[in-house]
């Protein structure tokens, strides 16, 4: 488990971020959390409070495919942005959570680029 000292400098750095974020129904949050085994992400509207799209690397999400973590972690930016267009959204806000944009957190937000969402 991560330490004390680590979850309260994300929480710290979560809440600045959240801070200057601002969403709209028509631009809704796109939020990441990593797991050490997982990530996910969800489109949030935060004015309803209401989840309009979520994905996982979680087995009924992505299969049972031999991937490392960058690349499950593209992928599931790939799923996220195609469930959000089915969904009739085109843009989003991105909420990394406190997280360095580096490594599974950068993967998954140039998968949703990629699947089309714009941010």
């Amino acid at each position: 488990m991560a330490t004390k000292k680590k979850l309260d400098r994300r929480t710290k750095i979560r809440y600045r971020i959240r801070k200057r974020l601002s969403c709209t129904p028509e631009k809704p949050r796109l939020s990441v959390f990593r797991s050490n085994k997982a990530i996910y992400a969800q489109v949030i509207d935060d004015l309803a409070g209401k989840t309009l799209v979520a994905a996982s690397s979680q087995p009924k999400d992505i299969g049972d495919k031999k991937m490392t973590k960058t690349e499950t972690a593209h992928q599931v930016g790939k799923i996220v942005a195609e469930r959000a267009k089915e969904a009739g959204i085109e843009s989003v806000v991105f909420d990394r959570n406190g997280y360095l944009y580096h490594g599974r957190i950068k993967s998954l937000a140039e998968g949703a680029r990629k699947g089309g969402l714009k941010f």
